[in-house]
């Protein structure tokens, strides 16, 4: 699958008083990322339809360099896992040619009237899987 890209700079409530991103910071641009790629299969993420939603089962991070107030990032992001019912998202977030934090995001697909999982539309899969 291929690799997707949004870019956006570093915003005040993305730092810590020193103005270095805090490590929860890097989240807001997995998720950004992971809305803008969604939004532009036609989906309004975390939406999948009226009946299922797509619901964080496990994430991690990576921090390697520090980034500022004021840099550009750019989230380059890949979904490397689909199966029936779950979604991984891989992330690196890069200032330039440095590699600031790589993490990932587990999605699960649930009923949202049960709150129980259930399988992913095909045509969700087929939409996320197809070439920008």
């Amino acid at each position: 699958m291929e690799n997707y890209s949004f870019s956006e700079d570093v915003k005040i409530y993305d730092t810590d008083a020193q103005g270095v991103v805090h490590y929860s910071g890097y989240y807001r641009f997995f998720t950004d990322a992971m809305q803008e790629f969604v939004k532009l299969k036609g989906y309004n993420f975390p939406f999948i339809d009226d009946e299922r939603w797509m619901v964080v089962l496990e994430s991690g991070a990576k921090y390697i360099n520090s980034a500022r107030m004021g840099d550009v990032l750019n989230t380059v992001l890949k979904v490397s896992l689909i199966s029936k019912k779950i979604i991984r998202f891989d992330f690196d977030i890069v200032r330039g040619e440095d590699i600031m934090c790589q993490g990932y995001i587990l999605h699960i697909c649930i009923d949202k009237n049960k709150w129980k999982s259930t399988d992913l539309p095909q045509e969700f899969i087929d939409k996320l899987t197809e070439k920008i």
